[in-house]
């Protein structure tokens, strides 16, 4: 590697492999850093969400759709088709406060680069049970995503649920209702913590109902989920519900953990803060795309504008500090 890279983008989703591709084919010469894979609690692999999806319909140019881990291979193989060099390590700390900055790897080694593009993603939180996160990672049934998969034709005219209660969990819930026969909100407490008016839209779907102070404590089913185990969380009686699908909606968690100190700026919710149109971030040659910023989209498309953005945001700024 050059003692000085120009460009090092961290993540290897979406976002991350559409900058580089923009990176690369503007000579830029960029180094992907891949991440390790890890479980927390479902795996978290190389490639991002998209590794534990196995049905990807709504990205365009795939017709008859392709699975998320072949989608990201494609983007991977067009991206080292423009020389993009490929690290399989984590960056683990970074160095903001002189340039060029220091990275370091989890193998220990100190990286120099002009620019940082930051493309790490967010992962969904998951209740962790066994069965949950094995269905999850063949398609049988359980997901994170339910604008993803919902009109996926396992779901449609089915009765599925959805576990949580604030406002992305109703979203996810109104946007099922147009598919399934019945949607359930399991929520834990005898009150919801959407908005007021996400939750009458809840309330005026016929096909929909919320099932209050109730947690699963199991998910049934082999090759697909059958149903799931309910426990009440005021009386400790147990339940079972029969559905064909099953979307946990209890947040996700942006991948920004290794800036810690950095002075990156943060949202409330622990996203990169984007303080313009485009991928800017509060310190000046270091950019940000796909979900670490994006608490609102989440999707493959998005992310991979993003990239775009970031890729482009960067080769610019480069050129205006003489950086060739």
């Amino acid at each position: 590697m050059p003692d000085i890279e120009r460009i090092v983008i961290i993540g290897s989703g979406p976002a991350g492999w559409t900058a580089a591709i923009y990176a690369a084919r503007a000579n830029l010469n960029p180094v992907v850093y891949l991440g390790v894979p890890k479980q927390n609690p479902a795996p978290v692999l190389p490639g991002g969400q998209l590794m534990l999806t196995t049905e990807v319909e709504n990205f365009p140019g795939f017709p008859e759709g392709v699975t998320g881990p072949e989608m990201m291979a494609m983007f991977q193989k067009q991206a080292e088709r423009f020389g993009t060099r490929v690290a399989g390590e984590d960056i683990t700390a970074c160095d903001f406060s002189s340039k060029p900055f220091t990275l370091t790897t989890s193998n220990g080694e100190n990286i120099k680069t002009h620019a940082v593009i930051i493309a790490t993603g967010a992962t969904a939180n998951w209740l962790g049970l066994e069965n949950e996160l094995r269905l999850a990672q063949i398609g049988g049934g359980v997901s994170a995503c339910a604008v993803c998969d919902g009109t996926l034709p396992m779901f449609r005219d089915q009765p599925l649920a959805v576990v949580g209660g604030g406002d992305s969990a109703l979203e996810e819930a109104s946007y099922l209702t147009k598919f399934a026969s019945k949607v359930y909100i399991i929520h834990r407490r005898d009150e919801l913590r959407a908005s007021k008016a996400m939750q009458q839209r809840i309330f005026d779907a016929e096909n929909a109902e919320v099932l209050w102070n109730k947690i699963p404590i199991d998910v049934l089913g082999d090759e697909k989920i059958e149903s799931v185990h309910l426990k009440d969380t005021q009386t400790g009686e147990e339940s079972t519900l029969d559905v064909m699908g099953l979307f946990i909606a209890i947040g996700h968690t942006p991948t920004t953990n290794f800036l810690e100190g950095t002075g990156i700026e943060l949202t409330d919710k622990g996203y990169i803060a984007l303080n313009q149109r485009g991928s800017f971030t509060n310190i000046d040659g270091v950019f940000a795309a796909g979900d670490v910023a994006d608490a609102d989209y989440r999707q493959a498309i998005t992310a991979a504008g993003m990239g775009c953005q970031a890729a482009l945001d960067a080769e610019r700024w480069l050129a205006a500090q003489g950086i060739e």
